[in-house]
């Protein structure tokens, strides 16, 4: 008898430890039905084989990571042909949004890898493997990361694999896993912000000076224009392609925010970012009075002359 109370009390104990834990589930099952890893879109890197192989090989080790989920390829394919994308990497917040969109991801990489073949008069011939690689946030349209590893060898395989090799190492696909964290965690504080104080309403210039005068604007000019700086690294990559940046100015001219609303990478948007951020401007007035404005300045980067 003593061993059947034993055994019943030890029964309740484990039906109260069942309901406990059941009760519990049903307590978080709303935060863990909310809780998903970010994925992850990964695009041809290119329209050559070795663009291919060099995005194959990105995915194939990626889908080893547990914090992030590789969508489809073929399935990625069908989508970024409907959209009429074709590999550029100069995208305004816009077009990176819609493509995001249509291929229904979190993020995507999209870039460049190509195996080239290189001489020069101080140098014998010999090959590069380079891969441009772009993060991209789907939500904002934003360039999150971005790399540009590239090799040289002798022989072109020896130069290819190395590029393999170092998209297929731990240190390269982390930075891609911290940098889709880091962007989660930095647009949940855009979000809330923007929710806990609407920004100021601020009337934005028109591009054209006719219609600016028309309406009794006179648009902010700067004190002295400064030209961005043409990176290293675009240098290294031979970079040419458009910035577009949207500048707010206070009533005295002075720059309070700067957005990159169509980005390059290879330290383009950087270089515009800091320029902008030097520039003092004449006020925009108003039927003679100055007042805060909002305009969109256009940096083209080419390729400087050798």
């Amino acid at each position: 008898m003593l061993y059947s109370r034993d055994f019943f009390k030890l029964t309740s104990g484990n039906f109260l430890f069942l309901a406990l834990a059941l009760a519990l589930c049903s307590f978080f099952r709303p935060v863990l039905a909310q809780t998903r890893l970010p994925t992850l879109a990964v695009l041809d890197f290119g329209n050559g084989p070795f663009g291919r192989i060099a995005a194959n090989g990105l995915v194939t080790r990626l889908k080893s990571v547990p914090d992030i989920n590789i969508l489809d390829r073929d399935v990625i394919r069908i989508a970024v042909r409907g959209t009429g994308y074709s590999g550029s990497l100069n995208l305004a917040l816009r077009q990176a949004r819609d493509l995001g969109d249509a291929i229904g991801c979190d993020f995507y990489l999209l870039g460049d890898a190509q195996s080239l073949r290189r001489s020069t008069s101080d140098k014998p011939v010999y090959y590069e493997a380079y891969g441009s690689i772009f993060l991209v946030s789907s939500r904002t349209g934003k360039l999150v990361w971005w790399q540009r590893p590239s090799f040289e060898a002798a022989e072109a395989g020896v130069a290819e694999q190395k590029l393999l090799d170092r998209l297929s190492a731990d240190v390269f696909y982390r930075q891609i896993v911290d940098a889709i964290q880091a962007a989660q965690k930095q647009e949940k504080l855009q979000r809330d912000s923007f929710s806990a104080a609407a920004l100021p309403v601020i009337e934005e210039a028109p591009e054209d000076e006719k219609a600016a005068d028309a309406s009794g604007l006179r648009l902010p000019k700067p004190y002295r224009r400064l030209r961005p700086p043409y990176p290293d690294t675009a240098a290294r990559a031979d970079a040419e392609a458009v910035v577009d940046v949207v500048v707010d100015l206070d009533a005295a001219g002075e720059v309070t925010r700067a957005d990159i609303t169509r980005w390059a990478g290879f330290g383009l948007d950087e270089a515009t970012i800091d320029t902008v951020r030097r520039l003092h401007f004449f006020p925009a007035m108003r039927d003679g009075t100055a007042i805060p404005i909002r305009v969109l300045l256009r940096y083209n980067f080419h390729k400087p002359a050798r």
